[in-house]
This record gives structure tokens, sequence and C-alpha cells, in this order.
């Protein structure tokens, strides 16, 4: 028996069409399922239309993720939960895959995504690299994550604590249950929290989060990204001058930090500091120490998860990756003091 649990908040433009495409995929296993919709508190037609496309719905009234979703693992019958976010489209070979981790022993995984529809460029490309980074850190988001029963039960289930990336932390919670499985094939997702000024207001807070992670447990801290969405202008795109002038520096930017990296590998002999070529490679090297700060509240979480984790497998991993945490904080660090001294002087 197969648990697709879905959690919603006022999604009835969407949800008919994710119920749909996991009956699609969920045929396609030849399994038992069962499909649950976690209403909670929505004043639109959502349990309507869940109940339309032969769902169970679920009522609460918490307006929080973490607590939709345990709502519907709690309610589920099934001995295999996949969690799908109400805005998201899954196909019947991320399914297939996801059952093949479970059966070849995988305590629980999920897979990147990719957004649909009109999104600005940068948007498109932060998720193809955060995609990336995910794969090797061995972790992805909520939109689409899978476990078993038995695993769900002993996290305790999502983080109540918490009013965002929850996913996160479940995804750590279920790497001390047994092995965590990111998927290659990805997940189709909504772009409608990247559109216009959503979306820079979404990479501020996610910078501001990385920095004060203690944020997450207030619910006013992250209200406007995750709570506060007004669903029928959700999918209006914001092509005002200003907006799209925005987005064009952003995509520089986020170009500059895929990039930078590699910047490492060419000789300052080849770019003379002078040269126009070495005044763009000193701003891209400036900008990219100052977002490498940020790891160091990164390493000190995966510090953290190290002395909680109990398979030796994942503490080797989090050792190699807290290093190379430290290792770019650190060299970030020290241009920026440098950079800061060099101004005030």
């Amino acid at each position: 028996m197969l648990s697709y649990v879905v959690p919603a908040h006022n999604e009835q433009a969407c949800l008919g069409r994710t119920v749909q495409a996991i009956h699609a995929a969920a045929r396609a296993t030849g399994r038992p399922y069962e499909v649950i919709v976690v209403d909670d508190a929505s004043t639109d037609g959502t349990a309507e239309v869940a109940r339309k496309n032969d769902a169970t719905v679920v009522s609460v009234n918490r307006r929080q993720i973490a607590a939709s979703r345990n709502a519907g693992g709690r309610t589920a019958r099934g001995e295999r939960l996949l969690f799908v976010d109400a805005d998201t489209v899954v196909s019947p070979r991320v399914v297939a895959a996801a059952l093949r981790q479970l059966d070849r022993g995988a305590a629980g995984g999920g897979a990147p995504a990719r957004f649909e529809g009109p999104v600005p460029l940068y948007a498109h490309l932060l998720m193809w690299w955060l995609g990336w980074l995910m794969r090797i850190a061995g972790m992805t988001g909520g939109a689409f994550m899978f476990m078993t029963r038995e695993a769900f039960r002993a996290t305790g289930g999502f983080d109540e604590k918490l009013f965002g990336a929850e996913d996160a932390a479940m995804c750590w919670a279920l790497k001390r249950e047994g092995r965590f499985a990111v998927l290659w094939p990805t997940v189709l997702t909504s772009g409608r929290r990247v559109r216009g000024t959503k979306g820079l207001r979404m990479l501020a807070s996610l910078f501001r989060m990385a920095a004060f992670p203690r944020m997450l447990t207030r619910r006013a801290s992250v209200e406007k990204v995750w709570y506060e969405s007004d669903r029928d202008a959700d999918d209006g795109v914001f092509a005002s001058p200003a907006v799209q002038a925005a987005n064009a520096v952003i995509l520089l930017l986020t170009v500059a930090v895929i990039t930078g990296p590699l910047w490492g590998l060419i000789p300052w002999s080849w770019t003379p500091r002078a040269s126009p070529l070495g005044q763009v490679r000193l701003g891209i090297a400036i900008f990219t120490c100052h977002v490498a700060l940020v790891l160091w509240p990164c390493a000190y979480f995966l510090l953290r998860n190290l002395f909680r984790q109990r398979r030796w497998a994942e503490r080797v991993k989090i050792v190699a990756l807290s290093g190379v945490c430290v290792w770019f904080a650190w060299g970030g660090s020290v241009v920026v003091v440098g950079f800061w001294a060099g101004i005030w002087s």
C-alpha cells in the first residue's frame, strides 16, 4: 500500500492537476494506493477539488506545512509514504525511481525540482545548480519526498517547531535511520514564488535564514515567503522595467557565484588586475567571498548533525562536507576582512 500525502492551503487552482498526476503515476506502479489531501484552513474550494479527484480529505487548522504533512502521515494506511506539494507534478518515472530505492532498503529520499511556467532565467539557473549541490550533499527539498512508515515514526515526523526548512531537517533525520536516496529524475513545481518581486524577496529571505537559522522557528519571520501567498495573483508575471532590471542584475550575480570557483583555476598572470577582464575577475572574487560567509552557519549545522548521526558512512560524509564549508568560508572571510579594512583605511 502506497500513501500519497498532499498538504494544501487554498490550492484549488492547481490541486486537480497535481492529484490527477499522482493517480496516473500510482496506477503505473500496479500497486494499491491512496491519495490524502490535508486541507489546512483553506477558504476556497480546495477540499471540493480533492474529493472530485478521488482523494481522501483530512482537515486541519494549523497553517503550518510540517503539521499538515504530519497529519497526513498519521492518517495514511500505507507502509510507504510519498509527500507531494500541492503545486507539484510527479511523473511515473520519478515514482518508480522512488519505489526502487525503497525496495533496495532506503529509509527515505526525494527528488530535486525544476520550475514550470514563465520564471526569471536566474531562477532556472539557480534551481539547476542547487539540484547538483543537493545531490552532492544528499538532501532535497520538500516538493517530493518519500520514506517508509517505520522511518517516519522513528524520526517523529516533520519538525513542527519549524515554520520553514522542515524538509531539510527531515532529510537529516532520515539519514539517522538509514540510507537517504536523492533521485536523478526531477519533479515539476510551480514557479509562482519566484515571479516578479517575489523572487527578490525569496532570495533575500533565504540568505537571512542561512545566516540566522533561528528565524525559522518564528512564523512572523517567514510568513511573507511561505504563508502569505495570494493565490489569485500567484501566477501573475510582473514585467515592469524595475523588476526586469533587478532580474538581470541577479542573473549576473548568479553566474558570478556559479563560475567563481572556476576562476581559481586561471593564473592571475593571464588576467592582469589592471585589465578590464582582471577587474571583472576581481569583482567576482570579492562578491563570491562575501557569499561564502554563509558557509559558516552551514558548517555549524553539519557538525551539530555529526554528533546525532549513528551511521558511519554519513559521519564520514558530514566531516568531508564540513571541511569543504570551513575551507571556503575561511578563505572568503580572509578576503572580506582585507577588503573592508582597505576600504576603511
